[in-house]
């Protein structure tokens, strides 16, 4: 293998056979780290459109062998749409949208479990567990039924029933819990103890990072490889964050994109913001959430793993973290479908409704190109939310 895995927390090495979980040492989650730097002759074949299409046309620079095929439904190549009407309204002269609805099941989450399965079952995975706040789990039963392999879903019985009907559909074995996702994580955790199926938890592997990472290398390549001034992300678990932060790196250490990074800002519901607190009180870890409220079902995440590499790529980027309260990210979703025509899910209304602070407040200036997110399709949280 090209790659190998390095500790978060301890620095520690390890090779990248198997099925790696967290860190044996300190309970951190392992990041890849590549023997290869990023092929120079690989951003001219991406620019003359000879690398295939979606998110694995990047797979020169993912984890992936040469003679290996991804489990795949054609995901990524989303697009980056500009916003203007949008922009007018939230104060901002150069508002773009990476709208992540256009991936095959409905979300970002189709990148992060696309390759993570195609890692555990080159590594002999047959059976997968995961907990979820709704768009993970569809994925992961998208991509197990792909792949040929048994999945079981844990996800609160508050989910959206679209989300749930769309697990089911893909012949998960699915289980609803009374609880947030935190008390989901502690039953699939102890699934693949007893039944010794592989756990997709959030950062718990260390490849769902590498299929979110393709968001910053989509956001650069369509931006002919320069680098948006800021970019505002919905942060429950957080691994789209880290996998940008990551990117960033990645392209400026290779030369593909010139510094500094994009200023990142995590944006969580009031209801539900660990990441946010943390950020302001100074802490460099997170603090498990009592009692979660929110409708935005993707950030109701009270004890996200990746807090400490949230925070870290937030500082270090100079940027920030916000928290809005649901009225506010409903509003949000409400302007990004009626302005944009964009099926803007909860998560997305509250990238709108960061914006719209942080322009107000001259944290982000009106002419810097801003761009946000939609995470997935509002269709899935059924029509109740708006």
């Amino acid at each position: 293998m090209d790659w190998t895995l390095e500790c978060s927390g301890c620095g520690a090495r390890r090779d990248a056979g198997g099925l790696p979980t967290v860190c044996e040492d300190c309970g951190s989650p392992w990041l890849v780290r590549y023997a290869r730097p990023m092929p120079a002759e690989w951003r001219e074949r991406l620019e003359r459109g000879r690398v295939g299409e979606g998110m694995w046309r990047y797979r020169a620079l993912l984890p992936v062998g040469e003679s290996e095929e991804p489990v795949t439904l054609g995901e990524g190549g989303t697009p980056l749409l500009r916003a203007s009407r949008l922009g007018e309204a939230l104060g901002s002269a150069n508002l773009w949208v990476k709208d992540e609805a256009a991936n095959p099941t409905g979300s970002f989450k189709a990148r992060g479990l696309s390759a993570a399965v195609t890692r555990a079952v080159a590594a002999g995975a047959t059976s997968f567990v995961l907990p979820t706040a709704g768009n993970a789990g569809v994925a992961a039963a998208a991509y197990g039924a792909r792949a040929g392999a048994r999945v079981r879903v844990y996800a609160p019985r508050t989910t959206p029933a679209p989300l749930l009907g769309q697990i089911a559909a893909y012949g998960a074995d699915l289980h609803l819990v009374d609880g947030h996702i935190g008390d989901c994580g502690t039953l699939a955790r102890a699934y693949a103890a007893e039944r010794g199926a592989m756990d997709l938890s959030t950062l718990r592997e260390p490849y769902r990072i590498e299929g979110k990472k393709t968001l910053g290398l989509e956001i650069a390549e369509q931006l002919r490889w320069s680098l948006p001034a800021a970019i505002i992300y919905p942060a429950g678990g957080g691994t789209g964050l880290i996998g940008m932060w990551k990117a960033f790196l990645e392209l400026i250490e290779a030369g593909w994109a010139m510094g500094p990074i994009p200023r990142l800002f995590a944006v969580q519901s009031s209801g539900c913001a660990p990441v946010v607190r943390a950020f302001e009180s100074g802490s460099d870890c997170c603090e498990t959430w009592r009692d979660p409220q929110t409708v935005a079902s993707g950030l109701r995440v009270p004890g996200p793993l990746g807090g400490r590499l949230m925070l870290q790529a937030l500082r270090e980027s100079s940027g920030g973290a916000v928290a809005v309260p649901d009225a506010e990210l409903l509003d949000g979703a409400r302007l990004m479908a009626t302005l944009e025509g964009l099926d803007a899910c909860p998560e997305g209304g509250a990238a709108v409704a960061a914006a719209r602070r942080l322009i107000a407040g001259g944290i982000v200036s009106r002419d810097e190109p801003l761009v946000i997110f939609n995470t997935g399709a509002g269709v899935l949280y059924g029509r109740d939310f708006k």
